[in-house]
């Protein structure tokens, strides 16, 4: 019988058949009693740092005996496995007046058009940005210049922001389309240990080549990729979706369109701009900004695993925390271990600031986002109102670092002193082109000043050595999230403009690669089931 098991020990130094006989030894059976044994998922558990392991869930093939034993044990909440159901999806009746097409390469935009192309209906998926390999030597010449290009940067072209990111694939969502994305990503070359691992990454290297595979998949199955392309109008009548029209190479092509998948990102503040102004329902929504830290790895090694720093089955060590300051959250987002801090922004005026590690996380130093909550009622309560303030942020931090790219940034100890910083220390920035040391307090609101200053004495409580005196922080953390929530109905339709759907970070609904791509999927399933393949 195969029962399905929480929470089982499995040691650092455990080897299959060590593991099998530990696992028997848990559940009082006999060796010869177990037989199948898949781990289903595995979390490192460093609660106590002088006894570090893996907590796995397994499924386990036990004998008959052996199972009503272990489910009849309260306290293993244990469970007779059932295979997932995988049922065909439902298509509508109603024809399709003109092309499906997606705009936006993120995952959102990926998954929906992936399984779109899958089910016959042959969507047409379009960037603004270019493809992967032409995109790379932009960001790469952004990066060491300090000068983006408008249309392809590390926000705009294939794969979205997330591509030059750690490629975290992490998800809070219980939701089983999760595990479609992560099969996948894994069908299209990403490494099979995502499948399992309860932190799971791909890394940034790793990342970029997936993506292709996906667009090549998505071609194999009938959809049409257009790169360097732009979406320019949106024509309805009487609420209803009617035609786009594109641009390539300053062409406009107006373009019959029966459902419009909106997966624009939260960089194209252009596209917010016109939505807004062609009567979209919008609505502001809060975000965070704050800054990028950075420590030295080893530092989080060791205080996050102890004596068992630096033992191979672990790897670089992250960390999450949690603070509250003057009613406010304050917290750690994008933990990118072994990673670099880079830019992300599209155009002069913008200094954003980003984590990138790639999947090996070598890098001497860890880098997070450390960012306070930010509500409308601190900027405004128009929808675009959200946008402006990050955009204030982003300028204030650009003319701080000296307007050609540099990133101003200061010490630890300088920032909690308030005062700028001359010189750095142990801690090297890693932000390319490089660094102006600064006083960050003249770029980021007072609240934000000081809810950090506060959380970082509760953080310093939570890491020991957190609050090293060299460690770097670098500004503006400005994008954690869309400031724009594009309105829509269970229907996943505009609820304004009826056959377009806003998904994805950009329209307001997730919050990073899983995220996205399971909303990316849900709009997918919704005009699937309203509309008939275009089989034609």
């Amino acid at each position: 019988m195969r029962v399905m098991i929480p929470a089982l020990r499995r040691s650092l130094d455990d080897t299959d058949d060590s593991f099998r006989a530990s696992l028997a030894r848990q559940l009082g059976a006999d060796p010869g009693e177990v037989g199948e044994v898949r781990i289903l998922r595995q979390a490192v558990d460093a609660r106590k740092k002088g006894d570090v392991f893996f907590s796995v869930h397994c499924l386990v093939g036990l004998a008959p005996r052996a199972a009503r034993r272990v489910l009849a044990d309260k306290k293993r909440h244990a469970q007779p496995w059932e295979a997932p159901s995988d049922a065909p999806l439902v298509h509508g009746q109603k024809p399709l007046s003109g092309r499906v097409v997606v705009v936006g390469m993120g995952p959102g935009g990926l998954f929906a058009g992936w399984l779109l192309a899958r089910e016959g209906y042959r969507p047409l998926i379009v960037d603004r940005g270019k493809a992967m390999d032409e995109r790379v030597k932009d960001v790469d010449r952004y990066w060491c210049t300090g000068r983006a290009d408008p249309e392809s940067n590390p926000l705009f072209g294939e794969g979205g922001a997330g591509t030059f990111s750690d490629g975290k694939l992490t998800a809070r969502s219980k939701d089983p389309r999760c595990s479609t994305v992560l099969d996948t990503f894994i069908a299209c070359g990403a490494p099979a240990e995502i499948g399992i691992l309860a932190k799971p990454h791909v890394g940034t290297d790793r990342l970029r080549q997936v993506v292709k595979n996906l667009r090549n998949e998505i071609i194999a199955l009938g959809g049409e990729v257009r790169f360097s392309t732009r979406l320019s109008a949106i024509h309805a009548a009487d609420g209803q979706l009617r035609a786009v029209t594109l641009v390539h190479d300053n062409v406009p092509e107006r373009i019959d369109c029966g459902a419009l998948v909106l997966a624009i990102g939260q960089g194209a503040r252009d596209t917010y701009r016109y939505l807004f102004d062609s009567g979209f329902a919008m609505a502001p929504k809060p975000f965070a900004v704050g800054v990028r830290a950075e420590h030295p790895q080893d530092l989080i090694d060791e205080s996050q695993y102890g004596p068992f720093a630096r033992h191979p089955k672990l790897g670089a060590a992250d960390y999450k925390l949690t603070a509250q300051a003057a009613g406010r959250g304050v917290y750690s987002f994008c933990m990118c271990p072994g990673g670099v801090v880079v830019g992300a922004g599209a155009g002069p005026g913008q200094m954003v600031v980003n984590g990138m590690s790639y999947f090996d996380r070598a890098g001497e130093n860890a880098n997070a986002a450390l960012v306070v909550q930010v509500f409308p009622e601190d900027f405004g309560t128009g929808a675009l109102d959200g946008m402006a303030f990050q955009q204030k942020l982003e300028q204030a931090a650009w003319d701080l670092g000296g307007g050609e790219g540099l990133a101003p940034a200061c010490r630890w100890a300088d920032f909690m002193a308030g005062q700028g910083t001359s010189r750095f220390g142990t801690v090297k920035p890693t932000f390319r082109p490089g660094v102006t040391g600064a006083d960050l307090t003249r770029c980021l609101p007072p609240f934000v000043a000081d809810g950090l200053r506060e959380a970082f004495c509760t953080f310093a409580r939570q890491i020991r050595g957190f609050d090293l005196p060299d460690a770097v922080l670098t500004a503006v953390e400005s994008r954690t999230s869309a400031p724009v929530r594009l309105l829509r109905g269970a229907d996943m339709q505009s609820l304004t403009h009826r056959g377009v759907y806003p998904v994805g970070e950009g329209a307001g609904y997730a919050g990073g690669i899983v995220s996205s791509a399971v909303d990316g999927l849900r709009a997918a399933e919704a005009i699937i089931s309203q509309f008939g393949a275009d089989t034609a």
